[in-house]
């Protein structure tokens, strides 16, 4: 009986002294891991905050004028010549973003440009923006996915143009198209 004993106590001790080495073993690895990641964290860091230095000179110097190096139509904010200026007979609409009809969780943002036959007419131009804006609140994703339906979206835009201004708009030039 003694004997059970004693080995009862040895048992109590082994699996005392293997829990101790568990949690020894794990908060050896957690330090680890932790010195590991402030490492690798203090490594990339730099270049993080290098970069966004980088992309503020960038944008600052962008911001700085041209002096002399734009084209007769104009410039906008970062030097660049204007395409679309009065000059050309081209007008910039705004960006037009809004969601598809199905699904509706679905949103397009595209950008077009009017070319008119002779001097530009805005407030035609903000007529052909709302007509365009309700027209793309009609459509669904699966009309325009893919090559051909982008053509369809754009044969539809460039009829509608056709319509509304009655000739006077002679290309629907579009600048960007998103669907997200």
């Amino acid at each position: 009986m003694a004997d059970e004993l004693a080995e009862g106590g040895e048992d109590a001790s082994k699996k005392k002294s293997g829990l101790i080495l568990t949690i020894a073993g794990v908060a050896v690895l957690t330090l680890v891991g932790a010195g590991g990641g402030w490492i690798v964290g203090n490594m990339l860091a730099p270049g993080i905050s290098q970069a966004e230095a980088e992309q503020a000179a960038a944008a600052e110097h962008a911001a700085a004028p041209a002096g002399g190096h734009g084209a007769p139509g104009g410039e906008e904010e970062g030097g660049l010549p204007r395409v679309a200026t009065e000059a050309n007979g081209t007008v910039l609409l705004e960006p037009i973003t809004t969601n598809l009809a199905y699904p509706a969780e679905n949103w397009i943002r595209l950008e077009v440009a009017l070319t008119f036959n002779g001097v530009p007419d805005a407030p035609l131009a903000e007529t052909i923006h709302q007509d365009i804006l309700a027209y793309l609140k009609t459509v669904s994703l699966q009309q325009i996915q893919g090559p051909r339906g982008f053509q369809y979206l754009r044969e539809d835009l460039q009829e509608r143009v056709d319509l509304r201004s009655q000739g006077r708009v002679s290309k629907v030039l579009f600048r960007t198209f998103v669907i997200e």
